[in-house]
């Protein structure tokens, strides 16, 4: 137990479930967005979150968390009007996702350059948050740990390349947690990789130049 764990987040906000873990869900979203300038998005809101998103502020929370603010930035409180006046087009929508926890939002989102992407996650309490699914592909992580997400083809030798090129070129990192999820054989493929410190700057770059590797993304830890 960490003192995270005991008094709970810094937050702008009445839950730390609903408006602190909003918030970090929202900043995953906006790690996939990778600085692209975002024209719309739609946020589909299931159980309790569909219910009290706007009391909570919920919604705020997750479009704040989108444009990369934190859980304790005062711009939580005005982030629909920040979100308008940057020229986003975003809707929230209330849909029961079957097996999902009951703070669940799914963030589907469009970019001005025609890119559009997908997550799905949980905040679970205390400000802490579940991601499992991205681009409508299984995954598995807390934002606790620095996490990198590489997009790929289902092609023999891409994860032997991948691990590899990280041990050999990068012997201090050392990796806590993999996860692989495939659309299909031979079709798209995501790996979550979460590691036990900040990974160089170059790493990214060096994963980006492997064949049949579409797209890699570190999420810091939140």
């Amino acid at each position: 137990m960490n003192i995270f764990d005991i008094i709970g987040p810094v937050m702008i906000g009445p839950s730390s479930s609903h408006t602190a873990g909003a918030v970090r869900l929202g900043r995953v979203a906006s790690k996939l967005i990778s600085g692209r300038r975002l024209r719309r998005v739609e946020i589909t809101l299931s159980g309790s979150f569909a219910q009290t998103y706007k009391g909570h502020g919920t919604d705020r929370a997750l479009m704040a968390g989108i444009m990369g603010y934190h859980s304790y930035s005062p711009e939580i409180r005005s982030a629909l009007e920040i979100a308008r006046d940057r020229g986003i087009d975003y809707i929230f929508l209330k849909k029961n996702i079957k097996g999902a926890h009951p703070n669940t939002a799914l963030i589907h989102y469009f970019t001005e350059d025609g890119a559009e992407g997908s997550m799905q996650g949980a905040s679970v309490g205390g400000g802490n948050i579940l991601v499992n699914r991205i681009n409508g592909m299984e995954v598995h992580f807390n934002g606790e740990n620095n996490t990198i997400i590489v997009m790929h083809q289902d092609k023999p030798g891409v994860i032997a390349a991948v691990t590899n090129m990280m041990h050999w070129q990068y012997a201090d990192l050392n990796i806590s947690s993999f996860y692989l999820s495939r659309e299909s054989r031979g079709g798209n493929s995501i790996m979550t990789i979460e590691v036990d410190s900040l990974p160089p700057e170059d790493l990214m770059t060096k994963i980006l130049e492997i064949d049949h590797v579409t797209n890699a993304i570190l999420v810091r830890r939140l």
